[in-house]
């Protein structure tokens, strides 16, 4: 067979040879490979009928069909490869003991809590850490997740468990799939009234697949019909047969809310652990972990929570933890106190990252800065040509059953931003997982952590995505930036409203009735004092006007800090005004509401009914 000529220059054509490109790869580096002009595929593709740039970024589909063209085998590298090759190149290795037997020391056991909603997994993580979780989120559920360290005593001997603390509804079994891969033991919280419901067995299978030992809490015993024997009936068909009907499985009867038997549930982890598993670790080598939760703050950027899982971090260590990096300035323990060393299974929040890592990212020590800033870019640019190969058109929520039906989309396009990066992972694994027939697919183009940008907004014009913002809103000019160009920008609290907002509009079942319509922002410069009124926000109109009576929501670094505030009050010098317009300056009190500081936002906003159409 002839080899393909393009302009009378003739390409070297394959024998079916295999060529290994990473996700997102242009013409250029497909052109390196076969020793080709990087011009020459761009013309073969324009025969094929696709106007391709030399270094944009194509899906695989493209670097595919491409090779079929040539007679070549692509070979897309998974990341996980890829960055196992790119470690390699670095002279590391993620992922192994260093040394012998010797070497290793017995570590705490890591553990995940499991189980259906409402079953009480963040009222039994409130009794074995003796705090309060519940109160600060919204809807109840588990936002974000961080780990935790508690000492108890078996056999007269302290002995320590570490807890991953995810998110606990049925809607972040993806989560908890992705956690259970840190997870030594799984605590499987079944409720006493209730017994197996379906997302007992969801959370149950994945435990079992990523082949953790199982302790079941039977929670709620002091609730009125409850039936602990029935629990255990209900999980001897799924495997799990309790140690007093000749099982393996040890069942522990509490009430978290009541504090019974606490003692008792994490000595069976204890004992369970020693039993079933040989938890060892080097703590000489240099530390190697993952990356639990990461989140933005304000006075000290980029805070992540890591799970130490073999060697010893200490201050000053440089890591680096996907495609973050940073010499480590301080680690704080669970409780807020400085540490100087963290060892295996030990839970940290390191300061010191250049920017967020994911949830789930492993993180290493390395030697020098340069290093860790060579690894971390070249992770960065893989994502964002991976992202940049999946770019295609823009829509909206209320649209998208009309053009859907009009055959112009196959797919929904999505950049999700939040508060943290757990958060953030579990919405996006929520979304992937909904099915809505052959029609249409989701997918998400980019997320991250911290607030809306412009540069969201401009991924989104030039791939016809919608924004979602999760407990954080947009910054800057961003807010005017996706108005002017028509990008929709949806904000969500609670991780259930966005996963049902999307699916209904799937399903185009969204009739729009009520929209949100920003009135004006206001940035505090000067916090009054008042006895008699409270803190005056001494204020200057960034945007817009501030009008009497409206609703409010309070800003600080772009996160969401109260919702739904009134603006009871508003002064120009000494008189009390109806409005005030952008350029001006004035007083503002949020009547009950006196958590304000200087650089706080203040955003006002009033719901306007929206026409159907």
């Amino acid at each position: 067979m002839q080899a393909p000529s393009v302009g009378g220059v003739m390409l070297p054509r394959g024998n079916g040879e295999t060529v290994r490109l990473s996700r997102g790869a242009s013409l250029t580096d497909f052109a390196e490979k076969i020793n080709a002009n990087p011009a020459s595929l761009v013309a073969v593709m324009m025969n094929l009928g696709e106007m391709v740039t030399a270094t944009q970024s194509v899906s695989d589909e493209t670097l595919h069909l491409l090779g079929g063209e040539m007679n070549y085998t692509v070979q897309i590298v998974s990341p996980e490869e890829e960055d196992r090759e790119l470690l390699e190149s670095f002279d590391l290795e993620w992922g192994e003991d260093e040394g012998g037997e010797e070497y290793l020391e017995p570590r705490p056991p890591v553990v995940t809590v499991m189980g259906h909603v409402d079953h009480g997994k963040t009222r039994l993580l409130d009794a074995i850490r003796k705090t309060n979780v519940v109160a600060g989120e919204a809807g109840g559920i588990t936002q974000h997740i961080g780990a935790y360290q508690v000492a108890t005593e078996v056999n007269e001997q302290e002995r320590r468990i570490t807890f991953i603390d995810t998110p606990g509804h049925e809607a972040f079994t993806a989560m908890r799939a992705r956690g259970a891969k840190s997870t030594d033991i799984a605590i499987l919280v079944v409720a006493a009234n209730d017994g197996v419901m379906p997302q007992t067995v969801e959370a149950l299978n994945h435990a079992k697949a990523a082949d953790v030992p199982i302790v079941v809490a039977v929670n709620k015993i002091d609730v009125e019909g409850a039936d602990p024997t029935k629990v255990r009936g209900q999980l001897t068909e799924y495997g799990l047969v309790a140690e007093e009907y000749g099982g393996d499985t040890m069942f522990v009867d509490i009430s978290a809310k009541q504090g019974l038997n606490i003692d008792s549930l994490l000595e069976a982890v204890v004992l369970t652990a020693d039993a079933a598993l040989d938890l060892r670790a080097n703590p000489e080598q240099d530390a190697q972990g993952i990356a639990i939760e990461s989140h933005l703050d304000k006075g000290r950027g980029a805070v992540a929570t890591i799970l130490v899982q073999r060697g010893t971090l200490r201050v000053g260590d440089t890591i680096v933890a996907g495609d973050a990096y940073g010499r480590v300035r301080a680690m704080l323990d669970d409780k807020g106190n400085n540490v100087a060393e963290a060892t295996p299974s030990t839970p940290v929040l390191v300061l010191g990252l250049t920017n967020v890592p994911g949830a789930g990212d492993n993180f290493l020590v390395v030697d020098e800065d340069r290093t860790a800033r060579q690894i971390a870019e070249k992770r960065a640019a893989r994502e964002r040509n991976a992202a940049f190969a999946k770019r295609t058109r823009r829509v909206s929520l209320e649209d998208l059953d009309k053009v859907l039906k009009a055959g112009q989309i196959q797919e929904l396009n999505l950049i999700i931003k939040g508060d943290a990066s757990g958060s953030v992972e579990a919405l996006e694994s929520s979304l992937l997982q909904l099915d809505v027939g052959e029609e249409v697919d989701i997918r998400v183009l980019h997320r991250g952590v911290g607030a809306v940008t412009e540069s969201d907004i401009d991924l989104a014009m030039g791939s016809d995505a919608i924004v979602i913002g999760f407990n954080v809103r947009a910054a800057g000019r961003a807010a005017q930036m996706a108005e002017r160009e028509g990008v929709d920008v949806r904000y969500y609290s609670v991780i259930y409203q966005a996963i049902e907002e999307i699916e209904a509009a799937l399903k185009g079942m969204l009739k729009p009735e009520y929209e949100e319509v920003e009135l004006g922002t206001a940035e505090i410069r000067e916090v009054f004092r008042s006895s008699k009124l409270g803190n005056i926000a001494g204020v200057l109109i960034r945007s817009g006007e501030v009008r009497r009576n409206t609703k409010a929501r309070l800003l600080r670094d772009g996160k969401v800090i109260a919702e739904s505030l009134n603006i009871e009050g508003l002064r120009r010098f000494k008189d009390d005004v109806t409005e005030i317009r952008e350029g001006y300056e004035g007083g503002i009190n949020l009547g009950n509401f006196n958590d304000i500081k200087v650089d706080d936002v203040i955003a006002t906003y009033e719901m306007r009914e929206k026409p159907r159409v």
